[in-house]
Formats: structure tokens, sequence, C-alpha cells
């Protein structure tokens, strides 16, 4: 039966070792997938058995294991809890870069798999087939795992963005659900004027969210060929988020409240904070960590930067990988396949995951679900529909875990009267030009 640990490690420390560890991974890269792996291979490794460790903070491949683990009796999986972002992802660097302890396979957000993928830490999948499977999951996540010539993972799960709002408090204000962005604005002044004490959304300052709204006002303030970076937060989309978001900050329309924490879920709970603009798996956090709020909340598609648009982006997601330095990458395929496009598919759909399977999204199965909490609401219509309208060609930094690192110490001060959101991204694009280019990378502006 697999078995299941947990490590911890502190935030700081993981963040400032991650920075270090990015410059080892340039120098010290694997060498290279094995280009004559075949998913014949792989049939045979699952025939033969072993020992797979998977890291991975994901719940839902609890189940997924053990099922599994019941149609292999040959094989054990050891799935580690090594930390959740950049815990484990400074745990996998260490691991790699001393040439021991990394594991079989790896959970890794999409925004981080750049980091890993071009130091050849990751094995590339396609000559398991992983190249044929593009039609198979949604753009946003399908872009994310397919780096330059090669597939460095498959997507477990997707972010695709929409409007979480308290129907309640709309209904009780008579305020419209904005469909634009001005209109969003508008809505939390309607809000602020009937409750002072009620907030349209809250933001102290988020890289995710950040990036995910440039992302959707067509904004590519990223472009990455190999080791060639350009960072360059003038562009249009990055400037029109700015400039609206500036509005929302200057108008106090944004309560000062940090997402995650107590007061952030007590807001979600009492209607304080009225709207969520957030990725898919809110669905099912807003289930499980705000009970009391059953009934009140409902879901419309993302607001528009343009009238009548219906461009969406993405916000969180993940993927399993295998790393270069596993040793038994034809059993890990085995596990991969049948996690992401097998079986275990569906067993991480019934525990609450969003999926990022084209066919899982379009069936009627998926979409017609109606949900007691949202009112009976079929939640899933709304979200599989803005997976299929994220915006193509967002590109993340090859160094975009340190990057986030240092938001809130850049555009993160606009949101404390130290400088303006347009300010905020220059900074922020000068510290990663400047960190970009010391550990090795040609980066222009």
């Amino acid at each position: 039966m697999f078995t299941t640990t947990h490590r911890t490690r502190s935030r700081a420390t993981a963040t400032v070792a991650a920075i270090g560890a990015l410059a080892l991974t340039l120098t010290a890269c694997g060498g290279g997938s094995d280009d004559d792996a075949s998913p014949a291979d792989a049939q045979s490794a699952l025939e033969e058995g072993g020992t797979l460790t998977v890291w991975a903070w994901d719940p839902t491949l609890t189940d997924v294991a053990a099922d599994f683990e019941a149609e292999n009796p040959g094989v054990t999986i050891e799935l580690v809890n090594a930390g959740t972002g950049n815990d484990q992802y400074t745990a996998l660097q260490n691991a790699i870069a001393a040439g021991s302890g990394a594991p079989d396979l790896a959970q890794v957000e999409f925004y981080a798999l750049p980091q890993f993928s071009l130091s050849e830490s990751l094995a590339d999948l396609t000559p398991y087939g992983a190249d044929e499977l593009a039609d198979t999951f949604t753009p946003g996540p399908w872009g994310a795992v397919a780096q330059g010539e090669g597939i460095y993972a498959l997507p477990t799960d997707s972010g695709p963005m929409a409007l979480f709002y308290n129907k309640r408090v709309f209904d009780e204000h008579g305020i419209e659900v904005p469909t634009t962005w001005d209109e969003y604005i508008e809505a939390g002044r309607e809000l602020q004027e009937a409750d002072p004490g009620a907030y349209i959304t809250n933001d102290t300052g988020d890289a995710g969210f950040t990036t995910s709204l440039i992302w959707q006002a067509g904004g590519q303030p990223y472009q990455v060929d190999g080791t060639n970076v350009t960072i360059d937060f003038s562009d249009e989309g990055s400037q029109t988020f700015a400039d609206t978001w500036q509005t929302m900050i200057d108008d106090e329309l944004v309560a000062p409240v940090s997402s995650w924490s107590d007061e952030w879920y007590q807001g979600l709970s009492d209607g304080s904070i009225a709207t969520l603009v957030i990725g898919a798996w809110m669905r099912g956090n807003l289930e499980s960590s705000v009970p009391g709020a059953a009934g009140d909340w409902a879901v419309a598609p993302m607001p528009q930067w343009e009238e009548g648009a219906t461009a969406t982006a993405e916000n969180g997601g993940s993927s399993l990988a295998i790393p270069e330095a596993s040793e038994n990458k034809d059993l890990a395929w085995a596990f991969l396949e049948y996690a992401t496009v097998g079986d275990g598919v569906q067993t991480r759909i019934e525990g609450g995951a969003f999926p990022a399977t084209t066919a899982d999204l379009e069936g009627a199965e998926f979409r017609d679900v109606e949900f007691e909490y949202f009112g009976g609401q079929a939640v899933n219509e709304v979200l599989a529909d803005s997976a299929a309208n994220v915006v193509e060609g967002w590109a993340y930094l090859p160094f975009q875990v340190y990057a986030n690192s240092i938001f809130n110490d850049t555009v993160g001060q606009a949101y404390v009267g130290g400088t303006t959101l347009t300010d905020g991204l220059q900074s922020w694009q000068d510290a990663s030009v400047a960190y970009g280019s010391d550990q090795g990378f040609t980066v222009t502006e």
C-alpha cells in the first residue's frame, strides 16, 4: 500500500535557498532525456513493478495512488509532501544539485516549470508520445508544459479564471453583475455607497493575480528563447491592467486584506468581500473553507477589457513532471499517464480537482453538475468555457519563482502608497533584469 510522509520548510528559508539554487542548475544541467524510451518500455516496467517516490501536495493524488497500486500489485507509491510551492522547489533543486534524493515524479506549478526545464532538470516526455497529447489538454496548460521542442510535464489541473461573486450581496443592493472591468469598478463604487464596510474585492499585491490580468489583457511582458529573455512591462496589456487597477487602489475599492488570512475567509463568509476574480479551483475552496456562505455565492464569466470579448487567463494550475535524476523513468511515466490522461483523472475530479483535459471539460457529465453550495448553479459550465478561451502566447520567466518572491518589494509598494503600479512594474522589471543577468541569462528590455 502507498505510504505518505510530510516534510516542512520555512517559506523564507526556501525563497532564499531558491535564489542560489538557480545558478547551480544553469551550470550543472542533467544529461538529457533517454531518446530510446518508449510506451513499450513503460509497460514492461509496469509489469516488472517497483517503487515510485512522488513529491506532491495535491490531496487528490492520494486516491489516485491507491487505485494505481490496486490495479498494479507490484507497484508501491511513496507519496511525499515535501512542502508547497517554493518550499518544494527549493528541496527539489537542492536534491538535483546534490545528485541524490530527487523523487521519481514531482508536482510543479505551471509558472515554475521553465526554471526546471531550461536547466534540463526534467525529463523530456516526447519519447513516450507526450507530444501527441496536445489536443488532450486545454491551450493554457498545454502551452505551459510544452517548452521549446520538448514536453517536460503533463497537466494535472488548471485554473481558468472567472468571477466568483456573492449573489446575496449583489441582490441586496441591486448591483448588476459586471461584464467588463469598467463595470466592475462601478460595481465597487455602488457597493461602497450602499455599505462602506463592504468591498468589491481584496488585494494587497499578488504576483500571480497581476500577471494573470496582464495575460487576459493581451500583454506579453515576458519573451523567452532558451537563455535569451526579454522583460518589458511597458506593453499595452501591462499598462491596461496598471491603469485600471490603479483606479481601484486610488478609490479604495479593494479591501486591504491579504488572501488566505483569517480576515479574508471571514470577509468571504460575511459578504464584506463581495467578489474574487480567481482560478477555477476556488470553487472547491469556498465549499470546504467557507461553509457558512453556502447559497450566497455564484459564478459568472471573467470581466472583460473590451465589451463583448471572451478572453480569459489562467491563475494557478499544476503539472506532474519526471526529474531527469529519476532512475525509474519508465515506471514513472506509467503512473504519470494514469494520473493525467487515464482513470486517475476522474478520481481527481471526484475529489474536487478542476481538470485540464478537454474531453472532461466539454462533457455533459462534468458541465451539467449542479452545486448546492452555489444555489444549484451548473458552475462548471462557466469555468469550462473559461478554459477554452484562455489567451494563447503567454510565457513565464525561467526564473519566475524568484521574480514572484520580490513582487511585494516592487509592485506591492503601490498598495501602501509608496509608488504607482506603473512605476512598481518598472521596478519589478529592473530587479528581474538584474537578477536574470546575474544568473547567466541574456536579458533585454
